[in-house]
């Protein structure tokens, strides 16, 4: 089946992973860069340990401002959402209901049974 590669069913995920690895490693990169010549201008040595001190320190200052603004929200609310949150399912319910009124009016003899039949394949989260 065409929809099922790992690619179609993750690609936002993979292109998404893919950007932040890239973003990351050039931020380490040109970090690097610039502790080199921090060290040097100030007559000092150049130590991977003091490195990976300067730049988790910058790394967790990005991560904490970008995440607590941006990530968690959108994260959060769509994991919310995929769960069933109370606010996730207001919207289907109204929807359901009306869409299984609007049945019931255009085809009052089968109404019922079309909303059965779709109740038996299409389970309601509601």
């Amino acid at each position: 089946m065409p929809g099922n590669s790992v690619w179609s069913r993750y690609s936002f995920t993979i292109v998404t992973l893919a950007l932040f690895l890239v973003a990351l490693a050039g931020q380490w990169l040109f970090g690097w860069f610039e502790y080199v010549q921090d060290q040097q201008q100030h007559g000092l040595p150049v130590d991977v340990g003091g490195y990976v001190v300067v730049l988790m320190r910058g790394t967790l200052e990005n991560w904490q401002s970008e995440f607590l603004q941006l990530v968690w929200q959108v994260a959060g609310l769509s994991f919310l959402l995929h769960v069933g949150s109370t606010q996730s399912r207001e919207g289907n319910e109204r929807l359901e209901a009306k869409v299984d009124a609007l049945l019931k009016l255009l085809d009052p003899k089968s109404g019922e049974d079309s909303i059965r039949e779709l109740d038996r394949r299409y389970v309601r989260k509601c």
